[in-house]
């Protein structure tokens, strides 16, 4: 399962927040902005605290993108 936060950059770029004013404002560091921009996995903490700081919701920041290597099995493929 891959992710992707182009949902994230677009609601930023709406509200026009920069990433230097969303680390303070959710209170995460450049270590994760850095992880956020390689799509890597991050915490629900960070994902909690950026919705908190945006005043939205986990689904209108992040997506889920399964993979063909994932072991995820969707209910249709059975």
């Amino acid at each position: 399962m891959a992710v992707s936060y182009r949902k994230l950059w677009h609601l930023m770029l709406d509200k026009r927040i920069s990433k230097t004013e969303l680390e303070k404002l959710a209170g995460i560091s450049d270590y994760t902005m850095r992880k956020l921009n390689r799509d890597d996995d991050v915490s629900t903490e960070v994902l909690t605290s950026i919705c908190a700081a945006l005043n939205c919701e986990v689904q209108d920041i992040v997506d889920f993108i399964p993979t063909k290597n994932s072991n995820f099995v969707f209910e249709d493929d059975k």
